[in-house]
């Protein structure tokens, strides 16, 4: 754990906030929006599906995805909608379809976007990485870059975030399926975060590249479900968020080659009764997540908040919740001691994609298909 906590402060920018009291490092504490906070909601337009993911090309436009099979370029002034062309077929059932999109490093000079859908197979249904240059309201060139071998009858745990560093690499989450064991097995990619080169090709220094039992695709492993995955540029540090059973929801700091726990390790419980899962809450050898959420707000997508609209969030982590419906915030001290705080509940919608522009202004995708802008207003 000292261990942990001491690389956590040397790669960290983190705001300063001082408590002076606190539950355990991993629970820490839930504390209500200060009146500062003067958030302000729009809605920027309708979409009839479960809107999954958002990429912004710029502070005007926006490509969005929705789970049944379709994406669009929106206008963020006015909320006016295009259908992108040439998407192929994916499999919506159950937890599955298009899910995440998002565009190049490079974007401007290369126009490519890249996407993960759950694409269907002879084997089933498998988190597939691929990529497509934007011509107008046109995909073209589309490329399956890595099929996942985590292909599965079943319609559970995708995964389905995409982030990019800044040396010209794509990460990507892949959920275990449903099937526990895979995420310890390093034979497939189920229960993993993928590794690329923007092209598809596997980076020479990836973690596990020189050992035939392990895919070499994987930058790490031991994740249920890990559906927020952001790259923060400033802290050159990967994130992600991920689902636990019944509580043990995670926010994890991603490192080369480790192994998230699942499901060894875990601080949630069973569906089935009241008995936690594994063999326990932490263990040598097992990176320990960063926060937990218990009960469990089943966090949809995540970024770290980095702009000057709301100066006073600037370091901390936004993610998106589904089953507690509601923006959530959570501050790491320079300890590893976690402030939680929660926005937007009053909506009473699954939150389940966020963005943010180069001004500090967030937007966010629901289920209900519902594309919203927070902003700031001017209070008393």
């Amino acid at each position: 754990m000292k261990k942990r906590l001491l690389f956590l402060a040397a790669l960290m920018t983190i705001s300063t906030h001082s408590f002076s009291e606190s539950n355990s490092v991993l629970e820490g504490r839930l504390e209500r929006p200060t009146d500062n906070e003067m958030m302000k909601l729009d809605q920027v337009t309708q979409f009839n599906g479960i809107l999954w993911g958002i990429s912004l090309l710029n502070d005007k436009e926006a490509i969005v995805t929705l789970k049944k099979g379709q994406a669009y370029k929106v206008n963020l002034r006015d909320g006016t909608q295009h259908v992108l062309s040439n998407l192929p077929e994916v499999d919506a059932r159950g937890q599955g379809g298009l899910l995440d999109v998002a565009a190049s490093p490079h974007f401007k000079e290369d126009t490519w976007l890249y996407f993960l859908y759950a694409k269907p197979t002879h084997q089933g249904s498998a988190t597939t990485l691929a990529r497509a240059t934007l011509s107008g309201n046109d995909l073209n060139q589309w490329q399956d870059l890595l099929v996942t071998d985590s292909a599965s009858s079943t319609s559970k745990h995708y995964g389905g975030r995409i982030a990019f560093d800044d040396e010209n690499h794509v990460f990507f989450s892949v959920g275990e399926r449903g099937t526990r064991k895979n995420s310890q097995n390093l034979m497939n990619h189920a229960g993993s975060i993928i590794r690329l080169n923007l092209d598809g090709s596997v980076p020479v220094d990836n973690p596990f590249v020189n050992d035939h039992r392990i895919k070499d695709e994987i930058w790490s492993y031991g994740h249920r479900n890990p559906q927020g995955v952001f790259y923060d540029l400033e802290t050159r540090t990967l994130w992600s968020n991920e689902h636990g059973p019944r509580g043990g929801d995670e926010i994890n700091l991603i490192r080369a080659g480790a192994n998230y726990g699942w499901p060894i390790v875990s601080h949630g419980k069973e569906y089935w009764a009241p008995i936690s899962v594994g063999e326990g809450q932490e263990k040598e050898g097992i990176e320990s997540p960063m926060k937990v959420f218990i009960p469990s707000i089943a966090p949809s997508s995540l970024i770290r908040y980095r702009g000057d609209l709301f100066p006073d969030w600037n370091g901390d982590f936004l993610s998106t919740a589904l089953a507690r419906r509601h923006l959530n915030r959570v501050t790491i001290d320079r300890n590893g001691k976690t402030t939680e705080r929660r926005y937007l509940e009053k909506l009473e919608e699954r939150l389940r994609s966020i963005a943010q522009d180069s001004t500090g202004i967030l937007y966010i995708g629901t289920d209900s298909g519902k594309l919203l802008k927070v902003s700031r207003t001017t209070g008393k």
